[in-house]
């Protein structure tokens, strides 16, 4: 009996150590959650969740499974005797911590933290917030305007330098600036302990505003304050550091002089998820931030894909103008060939990853390294990926590794850490060398570049980088720029770096975009069907007075350029959609915005009867990949306006409202309540709820602008 009990005992253990395959699924409360990581804790094992939030893994029965998944808490669970493990992931914030840094020597740094516990605030119920800091957060000087109580109070750290004349530190509150006045109303009861941030190199995640220290406070629920609404945001300050290429807007041409209109595609996108950022975050709008072309091509459009042998599609179609009764919206659209992903050619990506100390902050580098999981979960066994990183200098941290391996490629990028400056020239160089040496004929060869642009080492000048990337991109590899973060985000040199990279830029503000940017349009994204594509529209000037090309400031040509095979132009992917959006004046029809012209003494303009019915003629140039010569196309517009559908008046919309942030004069007086009317009609099916996430943005938008928030200290 006793040998049986052993033998008993023996199986038993056995079954226990024996690796078993789990499967389950990940979810929050709105549904399955895709690139959820979940590991075997203390090994080396690991997984990601799919697009419908599936996953599958090798555990053994004591094993405990460890599901990680940025802005929720993390889950630990004992595998036991269950082979399917269902997880609901939560969004808490479980604690308020506010630590306390002191500035050292640039050599290092120590970190001394002061923490007020949730017990500390509760005994003193009959306390401020402000008071319960007072004698609490080493460093802190508390003191009110007149000595009264309940008058409002000033906060300084001790230690923290002045800039910028800003003379108290910055107050977060559940990610939210918040001002000074407002913390005599909190419930104290409602946070459970505090801290403070003064070193240099934690505060400058928030840019220049951070330089007299930062407070974080973050709650176990919403903060309910008297009188004020539960966030309040104006964090203009935050963003000083910020850079952005002037735009100069395009006006009208008079089309007896000028009736030639050429300019380059533009697939990139970064524009409107930064302006969501800026608006999500209560900060105002920078005009030269707003990219009225990157804006609209952000949402898909509904055109028929191309019945031949061409790369894309083109349509155009004529309506009213809804903010000027005297004019009409001209929309040219393109649409991109979509190609099976099983028939797509091989891969090989060259992850090339800032690591430097400023992309420390939890939207920078962490939010990157979800972003590129997502990409892994996309990868075949034929694709190959390698990582390079810079900081100070740049290396290889992967070597070429098969996408079917997607686990050494995580743990790769699980391992990343920042610190140190930014030689981003240096990695540049090395991720193009990786590339060349590792390029495939006749596939796909990609260096993708995240970064906040904060390029500090070696060639870090816009025309240092622009020379560098020119002379790059003629080994055949394709470029896509990825910008992070924000405080020091330079747009500016990543537009730069994509433009000349024969490639396409994104700004990843939270892992909604990564998933779109590298989930739903990953194709797009990834792999290019048609480049230096270009456009020359000629309107016809017996029905066309002047026209207006809304928005492509920065990709505009010179006439001469359309049939030069030598000057560079964008990109299309599979899949894409290009939208261009022109406001003409019809013939017979005045402006105030034209202006008078000088009668010419030697020309005598004539102009041709024959095309009565046109109204404009689309010319196309375009190169395949891997191609030198352009192959021509064109296309004639009849002189008929149409009802606008869906396409038209959503696209008109969106261009609306990003001349109505950028101050434009064109706008007719048109208030955002146009835009959001404008919105609702084009809405259309909204499969993804992309058009309504717009419409929910310019009405948030519309609140701040209503309420004109401003704060003492900001």
């Amino acid at each position: 009996m006793k040998n049986f009990l052993l033998l008993l005992v023996f199986i038993a253990g056995a079954s226990l150590s024996q690796a078993k395959t789990i499967t389950g699924k990940v979810t929050d409360s709105e549904g399955s959650l895709f690139g959820v990581v979940i590991s075997v804790k203390g090994a080396k094992t690991n997984t990601t969740t799919d697009f419908d939030g599936n996953y599958t893994i090798e555990a053994q029965a004591t094993d405990k499974l460890v599901f990680t998944y940025s802005g929720y808490d993390s889950q630990e669970i004992l595998v036991g005797n269950r082979r399917v493990i269902n997880v609901a992931l939560t969004t808490s914030l479980d604690q308020v911590i506010v630590v306390g840094y002191r500035t050292t020597s640039a050599r290092s740094s120590r970190v001394a933290n002061s923490t007020v516990t949730s017990k500390t605030i509760k005994s003193r119920p009959n306390a401020t917030y402000v008071q319960t800091l007072s004698g609490q957060v080493a460093g802190i000087n508390i003191r009110n305007s007149n000595g009264q109580p309940g008058a409002n109070s000033t906060i300084n750290l001790r230690g923290v330098g002045s800039i910028n004349g800003f003379t108290q530190p910055l107050i977060i509150l559940n990610g939210a600036p918040i001002s000074n006045n407002e913390l005599k109303k909190f419930n104290t009861a409602e946070i459970s302990s505090v801290n403070v941030i003064k070193d240099a190199s934690q505060t400058s995640m928030y840019g220049n505003r951070g330089a007299k220290g930062v407070i974080e406070i973050e709650t176990n629920g919403d903060v309910k304050m008297e009188g004020a609404a539960i966030v309040l945001r104006q964090i203009n300050h935050l963003f000083e550091n910020e850079s952005y290429k002037n735009i100069e807007e395009n006006e009208f041409e008079q089309v007896g002089t000028s009736p030639l209109s050429t300019f380059s595609i533009d697939v990139d996108k970064a524009s409107y998820s930064n302006v969501r950022r800026m608006i999500n975050n209560g900060q105002t709008v920078e005009p030269d931030a707003v990219k009225i072309e990157e804006m609209i091509n952000y949402f898909k459009y509904d055109y028929e894909q191309t019945t031949d042998d061409q790369p894309f599609a083109v349509h155009t179609n004529v309506s009213k103008t809804p903010w000027n009764k005297e004019t009409q919206l001209v929309k040219i659209g393109l649409q991109g060939k979509d190609i099976d992903r099983e028939k797509l050619p091989a891969s090989h990506l060259t992850f090339l990853i800032d690591v430097s100390g400023s992309m420390s902050s939890e939207n920078k580098l962490p939010l990157l390294k979800s972003a590129f999981k997502i990409l892994v979960q996309q990868l075949r066994a034929e694709d190959k990926v390698s990582i390079v990183v810079y900081a100070g200098a740049a290396g290889i941290v992967l070597e070429p590794t098969s996408g079917a391996d997607k686990e050494t490629i995580i743990r790769a990028l699980d391992n990343l850490d920042s610190g140190g400056s930014t030689a981003g020239g240096e990695g540049i160089e090395l991720a193009y060398k990786v590339a060349q040496e590792q390029f495939i004929k006749n596939g796909n060869n990609r260096v993708i570049l995240a970064t906040d642009g904060d390029f500090n080492v070696g060639a870090s000048s816009d025309r240092a980088m622009e020379k560098l990337i020119e002379e790059k991109r003629k080994s055949g590899v394709f470029l896509s720029v990825l910008g992070m973060g924000y405080g020091n985000y330079q747009d500016a040199k990543l537009e730069t770096l994509a433009d000349k990279g024969n490639g396409n830029h994104a700004y990843i503000d939270n892992i909604q975009e990564a998933r779109k940017v590298f989930g739903k349009e990953f194709t797009g994204s990834m792999y290019t069907i048609a480049k230096d594509v270009k456009l020359q529209v000629e309107f016809n000037p017996k029905n066309v007075l002047a026209y207006r090309l809304i928005g492509y400031e920065n990709r505009l040509l010179a006439t001469e350029d359309f049939v030069d095979d030598n000057k560079d132009a964008g990109e299309l992917g599979i899949g894409h959609t290009v939208t261009a959006l022109y406001e003409i004046v019809p013939t017979g029809k005045s402006s105030e915005h034209l202006k008078e012209l000088t009668d010419l003494k030697y020309t005598n303009t004539s102009f041709s009867k024959d095309f009565n019915d046109e109204l404009f003629t689309v010319k196309l140039r375009y190169k395949k990949p891997d191609g030198d010569k352009s192959t021509a196309m064109e296309f004639v517009q009849r002189n008929k306006t149409t009802k606008a559908d869906d396409n038209m008046q959503f696209a008109a919309a969106v261009a609306l409202f990003g001349m109505q942030l950028r101050h434009s004069k064109y706008t007719n007086s048109t208030d955002l309540d146009a835009v959001i009317k404008l919105a609702k009609k084009g809405k259309g099916t909204d499969e993804d709820g992309y058009r309504a996430e717009f419409i929910r943005l310019v009405e948030s938008y519309k609140e701040y602008e209503t309420q004109n928030l401003s704060y003492s200290g900001y």
